[in-house]
């Protein structure tokens, strides 16, 4: 039997409530920004519980109409702040002299796009479920779509799901725009101006739009390429299933100590983090049967804000991140314990200091290139996306707290791995694991992986 399908009711572009001279000057993007043009969107959003209303009252139709027509208007407000995001991509080329640059126009653009849904399904059917349905895709705008796309697609786009009890509200950014810091940052204001009934002039955070640039380097970059196609290629994922696995905040801190104590030299430096991408990493390993002699890696995208000297602000809105690599072969990593794989992770994210991320700048200035999900992890990896350190269960938009947390299509790939804050805090952590159907079968018999987890 077929599972209902997302039913779409109606869509419309939202302007930012106001526009400033600051917003008629074209964004330019960075090195880090220009690299993920051929990758996907961001895609997260919340599920909220409905308001105890009977379901074909007019008072349920009231609160349909009235969230929708408050969270379009708080979207124009937080646009003013955030009005890169209600741009398009423009790529300005010429022949003599030879140029081909790609920038955002803040101006020329009907908006963001705000989409409203229903489906005939609840909570329960999203949540139930061992694995996470594929229905949950259909909560996103931009299936599929790459970053490039901003050029013809809107740069974000809201949509409101309602289920029969309940509220999905899903954000589809252009990572192009921003890195996960950006994306929670807007989406925390969004709820913030929300919260205050759309009254706020100002936010608590508010981002810091002016791309950051190495002293010296021209912010107008010059790409190598003639044509979009010598840079932009599709990515289609295999069949995979994908699940979340809960961990609490005891578990957290025992695997924590655990890898202190292994790692030796009475070290505490080791984070819950690096722990537990140490866990993954090594039980994921186990379950695809790989050669001692493979080389295999754990992937962890780095913030670079606070590795720069001086610091970019926490609110710098755009993307300044770089995936680190932990490599070893797999014979290393299993024969091993946990203590030294959570050590090698450690000393990779010890060494992205400021030094390593203008190097990486100065590499890409003398050879640009741009990421591609099928050359950039590979079926013997792992990637660690997302944090847990984002503040992802305090945006409420009026509906309390959301009860879980889910992604769309994009970024999902054999090993890739999603970190957020469990439900109840505490220093609880969800993962969302992505895995073919028979490494996932493995895992959930793998004993160490499954003693720490408690879904």
């Amino acid at each position: 039997m077929n599972s209902p399908a997302v039913q779409y009711m109606s869509e419309c572009f939202v302007q930012p409530e106001y526009f400033s001279e600051e917003m008629k000057q074209p964004c330019y993007l960075t090195p880090w920004d220009l690299v993920m043009l051929s990758v996907q969107y961001i895609q997260k959003g919340l599920l909220f519980r409905k308001p105890a209303i009977p379901p074909a009252s007019v008072d349920q139709v009231d609160f349909i109409k009235t969230l929708l027509d408050r969270l379009k208007h708080s979207l124009s407000l937080i646009l003013v702040h955030f009005y890169p995001l209600a741009g398009r991509l423009v790529t300005r080329q010429t022949d003599s002299p030879p140029s081909y640059v790609v920038f955002v126009d803040c101006n020329n653009s009907p908006g963001a796009k705000f989409i409203h849904a229903s489906l005939d399904m609840a909570i329960s059917d999203i949540l139930s479920p061992t694995y996470v349905p594929l229905v949950v895709q259909s909560f996103f705008d931009h299936d599929r779509a790459l970053n490039h796309d901003g050029h013809s697609r809107p740069l974000l786009s809201i949509q409101v799901t309602e289920l029969v009890d309940g509220i999905f509200i899903g954000c589809s950014m252009n990572h192009a725009l921003g890195d996960g810091t950006s994306f929670w940052n807007f989406f925390n204001a969004f709820s913030e101006i929300f919260q205050a009934q759309g009254k706020m002039a100002s936010i608590s955070r508010p981002p810091v739009i002016k791309r950051w640039f190495p002293d010296g380097r021209d912010p107008i970059i010059n790409l190598p390429f003639t044509h979009r196609d010598e840079f932009i290629r599709r990515y289609e994922a295999p069949q995979l299933l994908e699940r979340i696995f809960h961990f609490t905040g005891e578990s957290i801190a025992r695997l924590k100590a655990k890898a202190n104590a292994e790692a030796g030299n009475n070290t505490n430096k080791i984070s819950s983090f690096q722990a537990l991408s140490a866990l993954v990493w090594r039980s994921i390993t186990r379950t695809r049967n790989l050669p001692l002699d493979q080389t295999t890696s754990c992937r962890m995208a780095a913030d670079n804000r606070p590795r720069l000297e001086p610091p970019l602000p926490r609110e710098y809105f755009g993307n300044s991140i770089n995936p680190l690599r932990g490599v070893t072969t797999v014979g290393e990593l299993l024969g091993h314990d946990l203590g030294w794989a959570a050590w090698k992770l450690h000393q990779t994210v010890v060494n992205q200091t400021d030094k390593a991320v203008r190097e990486w700048l100065d590499a890409w200035w003398k050879s640009p290139f741009m990421y591609h999900l099928d050359r950039l992890f590979d079926p013997f990896s792992i990637m660690m996306g997302s944090s847990p350190r984002f503040n992802k269960y305090g945006n409420e938009f009026g509906l309390g707290q959301a009860v879980a947390l889910r992604s769309g299509y994009a970024h999902k790939f054999d090993g890739k791995v999603s970190a957020y804050p469990g439900h109840e805090g505490g220093g609880s952590i969800d993962l969302e694991i992505c895995l073919p159907p028979h490494s996932m079968t493995a895992l959930e018999s793998d004993e160490e992986f499954m003693e720490a987890t408690s879904c």
